[in-house]
């Protein structure tokens, strides 16, 4: 996905491997994956965006992911 961000490559290389090593430790497959992770973004997003602007967000966000595996 790409990123604009504030956070340092390596900061988010870092824990992106953390979070693939996980899935993959766990043999999680791809169904597994993509459930572990959408209900990851919908925790952040319950938890750490104001609810009138949760939608926009997610929206956003999918617009983004759909751009990346094009």
């Amino acid at each position: 996905m790409p990123q604009n961000s504030r956070y340092q490559d390596t900061e988010f290389e870092a824990l992106m491997n953390q979070v693939i090593e996980t899935l993959e430790e766990n043999q999680a497959d791809r169904d597994l994956s993509l459930m572990v992770l959408g209900n990851v973004i919908t925790h952040i997003l319950k938890t750490q965006v104001k609810q009138q602007d949760r939608s926009a967000m997610a929206e956003k966000f999918a617009d983004v992911l759909v751009k990346s595996v094009k």
